[in-house]
């Protein structure tokens, strides 16, 4: 797997934690550099790890679906992009919780196990395409702490609507990385 796709799959990914940076900024109850901090580095954290902890689940049972593994890995994909393009559709306030500062106590794992969901799904792709997880990992973490801190920042000066299309944006990119692995799968 190339450093671009890589990259592409970290964008697409961090997605949903910019998209909740972006509307926790917005409401105004994400304030103050402690709060920024606290939100893009639990965001970042939880990003790197579960697709670790994917990737291990799915090195598991990758010899068992090895003849169909490309299909599953676009399945993956296209299920975790479908997913935040309708989250991105959807009129709401992105999960954050309404009451109190989201970048504190339970509201705050509760925020980074829930956009990092997606990141379990690709790992688990990625494990059925033989990739070596530790690279991606640290991108998808080190991408969704950066975006996650410029999410806050356009929060607090563009408001929530622009974290719905990056929303959207991020599942169309996630979509076209499994068609084009799909391709080359099929291609062989």
């Amino acid at each position: 797997m190339s450093i671009v796709e890589i990259l592409l799959i970290a964008v697409g990914l961090a997605m949903d934690a910019f998209a909740v940076s972006v509307a926790a900024a917005a409401s105004g109850r994400a304030r103050g550099r402690w709060s920024t901090f606290r939100l893009s580095f639990h965001f970042g954290l939880f990003q790197a790890v579960m697709p670790v902890a994917g990737w291990y689940a799915g090195t598991r049972v990758a010899p068992l679906i090895e003849a169909a593994d490309h299909w599953v890995a676009f399945g993956l994909l296209a299920l975790v992009g479908a997913h935040m393009i309708r989250e991105g559709c959807t009129r709401g306030d992105l999960d954050v919780p309404r009451a109190g500062d989201p970048s504190r106590g339970w509201s705050l794992v509760v925020l980074s196990v829930a956009t990092s969901i997606d990141a379990l799904a690709v790992g688990l792709g990625l494990a059925m395409l033989q990739v070596d997880i530790w690279l991606p990992a640290a991108v998808i973490g080190l991408v969704t702490a950066a975006l996650s801190l410029v999410g806050v920042v356009a929060g607090r000066r563009l408001g929530a609507s622009f974290g719905r299309r990056a929303a959207v944006a991020g599942g169309v990119i996630l979509i076209g990385i499994g068609v084009k692995i799909l391709i080359e799968h099929l291609a062989l």
